[in-house]
């Protein structure tokens, strides 16, 4: 029988908890961190996969809209518009490469002008060929804009071209399932790849595993090496494309909305602080300390997708160890770091003077100290729920999706549930 026809049902199955009950939060499938470890609707049953999301598309040919590329462009939407990011990717990419062909012998002794878009800039020209070190400045913005689009395509190829074909082999139908699998896929990869990285470089500076001391020692960081500055510039392009997105809402928002925003802006403020003020040291350990963990977040979060309960369990406790010790012990050693070593900072280096690079006067303490604690409760918030989510794993709580099939055209955020308790 039909639920659709009678308003009072069409309220009654939209009804759904708050996510700003804490009560019921780790029960919310509009959530970002809770929802993905909910009892998925079973594999291979049959919903339908209609979902307003741009991901959702089977290609990319299926994902282009209305009005093409200039459309995309003025709307924003290539930043979620896997066919129109590829193509603004590819301009420069063609005018660097014909550059690269034609400049010997039009103009040999000019510089390739596309080259900061690709490449970073600010080689110090008296460092050595064997172990150059690069300065910041504003071509930096460049490289910056270029891999947001970067980051834009990426994401969507990783989600359409990858995950979809994966998530449906594990019998996962559903157009938002879809799309959430997708989202995990690509953070997986994105923060396994950038942990990894991160950890190579710490092993090449002298805070390996967070000898906090250096982090003031010598400062200011402004000659940095190649990789390090790569990988901040990196970065911040992602944390930036992921902002963009949130801002626009190019997607439809989670229910904690607005934790997200504060996340994105406070890693955007340590992000850019940090490059300005030439902190680049403590800002690839924060970074070190923030994708490890989240690696192992949303290689959970796939398990409880493709329904392999017991071994997301088992992960959820690696998880639970590794987010213990990176997001929340090392981030105190850091905040220990800034409150009790800044004064390791040369006295001469203590001053308000950009032109030698040195930013820190005594109140720059303060201005540290406020953004990462600030993280630090946004952690302590999530932590709370990854603790009601690990309990609930091991006491075998199991949720179940009362919707009919007529119901699951909506979002997967729109789900009704009742908890129950075997």
């Amino acid at each position: 029988m039909s639920t659709h026809g009678s308003p009072g049902n069409e309220k009654l199955l939209k009804r759904r908890p708050r996510a700003s009950s804490l009560h019921r939060i780790e029960t919310d499938k509009g959530h970002h961190l809770t929802g993905p470890f909910m009892v998925q609707t079973p594999l291979g049953s049959t919903t339908p996969e209609s979902c307003d999301s741009p991901v959702s598309s089977g290609s990319f040919r299926m994902a282009k809209q209305k009005g093409g590329f200039v459309a995309d462009l003025l709307s924003a939407r290539w930043v979620v518009n896997p066919v129109s990011s590829f193509k603004l990717l590819m301009i420069p990419v063609l005018l660097y490469i014909n550059w690269e062909l034609l400049a010997p012998y039009i103009a040999p002794q000019l510089s390739n002008p596309v080259a900061p878009l690709l490449l970073i800039s600010y080689r110090i020209p008296d460092s050595s060929p064997d172990d150059p070190r690069y300065a910041k400045g504003y071509l930096d913005l460049a490289f910056l804009a270029f891999h947001i689009v970067f980051y834009s395509f990426v994401r969507q190829f990783v989600t359409i071209v990858i995950c979809h074909p994966i998530a449906r082999y594990f019998g996962i139908k559903k157009a938002a399932k879809l799309d959430r699998f997708g989202e995990q896929g690509y953070a997986l990869l994105y923060f396994a790849v950038m942990g990894a990285w991160g950890y190579r470089i710490m092993g090449q500076l002298p805070t390996w595993w967070y000898r906090t001391e250096y982090f003031w020692i010598d400062y200011p960081h402004w000659q940095m090496k190649p990789e390090l500055k790569r990988y901040f510039l990196m970065h911040a392009s992602y944390w930036c494309q992921q902002l963009i997105v949130l801002l626009l809402r190019l997607e439809k928002p989670r229910k904690d909305y607005n934790e997200l925003i504060i996340h994105h802006f406070v890693t955007l403020w340590l992000i850019g602080w940090g490059y300005l003020t030439n902190l680049t040291l403590i800002g690839h350990a924060i970074y070190m300390s923030m994708d490890i963990p989240d690696a192992f977040l949303a290689f959970s979060k796939l398990l409880n997708y493709m329904g392999w309960h017991r071994l997301k369990v088992g992960s959820l406790a690696v998880f639970l160890v590794a987010w213990t010790y990176f997001r929340h012990w090392l981030n105190l050693v850091i905040l220990w770091s800034i409150w009790f070593e800044f004064d390791l900072i040369d006295e001469s280096n203590r001053v308000w003077a950009p032109e030698t690079g040195a930013w820190l006067v005594w109140w720059m303490k303060y201005q540290l100290l406020f953004p990462i604690s600030l993280l630090q409760l946004l952690n302590l918030f999530w932590y709370y729920l990854i603790l009601r989510i690990v309990i609930r794993s091991l006491r075998d709580v199991e949720v179940t999706d009362v919707r009919s099939d007529d119901e699951d055209g909506d979002d997967d955020d729109d789900d009704t549930e009742d908890v129950k308790e075997d």
